[in-house]
């Protein structure tokens, strides 16, 4: 079965920004693009309401998607791309939608005023219990915003890719979740940063104090451990450029602070599959929250 690119929408700026980044990413990978819009059924009573009468339901359920999906088509005429429209929970019709993708790509509004995102519990849900890879992209990115500025200091689609960043603890490494970096970076020719936070443990605190050395060990310790798991992929992928970025701190805070000048960022997602439901981790959680570039979750075992 050829694997496609599939996008979320329900007629929100933020799905249709979505939308668009999958259309983009769809050409990257030569793949096709698959739309799947998802209609909620209302109750009964709110269907008769003025606001949600049969002209409502119709432009949402109808108009919408025809002209998003004629306006992709125009705008990406290498990218075959079909529409899918269903109805039911939209978490569950998503999750579904994206057994069989090659990911998956939702829109997540911003903050007003700041960087960041804030996803909706449709989102935390497609993320917490979907097995393929989930892409997030704010309300308003561009083709542009993923890209360097021009020489004379203008974003633009024409210049080179921004680097894709992975978030990347050396203690767990998985191997799908590099991948996916990986070929994030080399479809893009885009630099790879590779970004891990530590924290030393609290009763190390007095030593340090002490000895400003045994401070430059642990960090000799955690870059050498970060380099040790990359190696074998700078290898596979002699193309790509690789800066290792091993920093005391919180690896969030670095990731956050390095999605402002991504073009992708990169995390894993552990898959739990317990009658206690399904978790996306600290780290995770506030990269969805708080990252300026689109996410991208990679669910691993």
């Amino acid at each position: 079965m050829v694997r496609t690119v599939v996008a979320g929408l329900d007629g929100s700026s933020e799905s249709r920004a979505a939308a668009e980044w999958a259309a983009r990413e769809a050409k990257l990978c030569g793949l096709p693009l698959k739309i799947v819009h998802v209609w909620e059924p209302v109750p009964d009573p709110m269907a008769q309401a003025p606001l949600l009468g049969a002209e409502t339901q119709q432009h949402w359920s109808e108009r919408i998607p025809r002209e998003t999906l004629e306006g992709i088509r125009l705008r990406h005429p290498g990218v075959e791309v079909t529409m899918d429209r269903s109805s039911g929970r939209p978490a569950d019709v998503l999750v579904k939608a994206a057994e069989d993708a090659e990911l998956l790509a939702l829109g997540s509004r911003g903050f007003s005023g700041i960087g960041g995102f804030m996803v909706g519990s449709v989102g935390l849900a497609v993320v917490a219990h979907a097995e393929r890879p989930v892409v997030l992209v704010r309300a308003g990115e561009q083709a542009a915003d993923e890209h360097q500025v021009d020489p004379v200091g203008i974003p633009s689609a024409a210049a080179p890719y921004r680097p894709v960043v992975l978030g990347l603890d050396p203690d767990g490494p998985d191997d799908s979740v590099i991948e996916f970096a990986f070929d994030a970076a080399i479809r893009r020719s885009a630099v790879l940063r590779v970004v891990h936070g530590w924290n030393l443990p609290p009763y190390y605190t007095y030593g340090l104090s002490v000895d400003p050395e045994f401070h430059d060990e642990i960090v000799r310790q955690q870059s050498a451990a970060l380099a040790a798991v990359v190696r074998p992929w700078r290898q596979k992928y002699p193309d790509v450029e690789v800066v290792e970025e091993s920093r005391a701190g919180s690896g969030a805070n670095h990731l956050v602070d390095a999605s402002r000048e991504a073009s992708l960022v990169v995390v894993g997602r552990r898959i739990r599959r317990s009658p206690l439901g399904a978790h996306i981790g600290p780290v995770t959680h506030a990269v969805l929250h708080h990252a300026t570039a689109p996410v991208a979750v990679v669910a691993h075992n």
